[in-house]
């Protein structure tokens, strides 16, 4: 595949600050993340589970219980997000530069840190590709420069074979020098933390993690513009987070008091995968979500029923026997102050 751009196309995203509507290359892509995945097991159960979620900061307390009549040991796994670049101008938004920690993910076993071991595959159409890329001595994480340099310093021969199997795509570009081809990565990378964890028979475990979450922005919204209300992509945004009309009038609201040189406001996405606690034997016994919205000014949605405000910036949920059935999507909509 060739991708012939222009710089001007490819600094668009910094001349949209000020527009008024989101759209395709102004935009970052969250990746979903969640929490702790174990193998379903009849022996242990997920008695409590403290979420917190931020722009800035996932947190999470579980207490497990092994109420069978021995200990159990078993694989405890933290699966990051798949992280792909297909296209050239593919933005994803990544916290930190880490080749393999990429959230900055740590956590507690009753208090003290855990040693994890950490697994790259990096997979293009379906097949593992690990091994090829390693022996060319390539960088998996496709995300990052050190990648992207290993690929383009390739012989011409192995460079059009990368090619052929998919796994880079040539960019064409005139940076005001004349015209430059440069081969980038395209693959996917899957990351799994995990390690081997004891569940004594009879007494509470405490397992805490933390990392930073993968946000999704874009700089301006069509939320709350007449001319895209009915539009596919809208009414999809608005089943995803569930939108109400409280908060479209909202938005709708601040829309009309916007600089017309700017948009009402910014949006900020995060995905966190729920599902994985319903491997436990029994459903969560004590279930709590904090999603906190980082400024009182700001707007959020997320799908959930009995929501209560308990901070200027945080909202509250509280399940008891909760057995997760959907993952959770975060929309948080930041005001534009184009005097800030």
């Amino acid at each position: 595949m060739t991708i012939k751009r222009t710089l001007a196309w490819t600094l668009l995203a910094s001349a949209l600050i000020a527009a008024p509507a989101a759209v395709a290359n102004d935009s970052t892509a969250e990746l979903s993340t969640g929490g702790l995945v174990l193998t379903k097991t009849d022996a242990i159960e997920m008695r409590q589970e403290d979420l917190f979620i931020s722009l800035t900061e996932v947190k999470v307390h579980y207490v497990f219980r092994n109420t069978s009549a021995a200990d159990v040991t078993t694989t405890v796994a933290f699966p990051m997000p798949d992280i792909t670049t297909d296209g050239i101008d593919d933005m994803i938004a990544i916290p930190t530069d880490d080749p393999q920690n990429i959230l900055g993910f740590a956590t507690l076993i009753d208090g003290k840190p855990v040693a994890m071991q950490v697994e790259q595959k990096a997979f293009k159409n379906g097949v593992d590709r690990t091994a090829y890329l390693k022996a060319l001595g390539i960088p998996l994480p496709p995300h990052l420069d050190a990648a992207n340099k290993a690929v383009d310093a390739l012989p011409q021969v192995k460079k059009d074979e990368m090619v052929k199997l998919g796994l880079a795509a040539i960019d064409e570009f005139d940076a005001g020098k004349g015209w430059e081809k440069h081969w980038r990565a395209s693959w996917t990378l899957k990351t799994t933390y995990h390690w081997t964890q004891t569940f004594p028979t009879g007494r509470d475990l405490i397992v805490e993690h933390r990392y930073t979450p993968s946000v999704g922005e874009s700089s301006g919204t069509s939320l709350g513009s007449q001319e895209m209300a009915n539009t596919p992509d809208i009414r999809a945004m608005k089943a995803k987070y569930c939108l109400d009309a409280t908060f479209m009038a909202a938005v709708e609201k601040g829309r009309a008091a916007a600089d017309a040189n700017y948009g009402p406001y910014t949006e900020a996405r995060i995905g966190y995968v729920l599902v994985t606690g319903a491997n436990w034997k029994k459903p969560i016994g004590d279930f709590r979500l904090v999603v906190d919205k980082g400024a009182a000014e700001n707007l959020v949605s997320f799908c959930a029923t009995g929501v209560t405000k308990i901070a200027p910036t945080r909202f509250e949920v509280r399940k008891t026997n909760f057995t997760p059935v959907k993952d959770l999507s975060i929309l948080i909509l930041k005001p534009i102050h184009p005097d800030r």
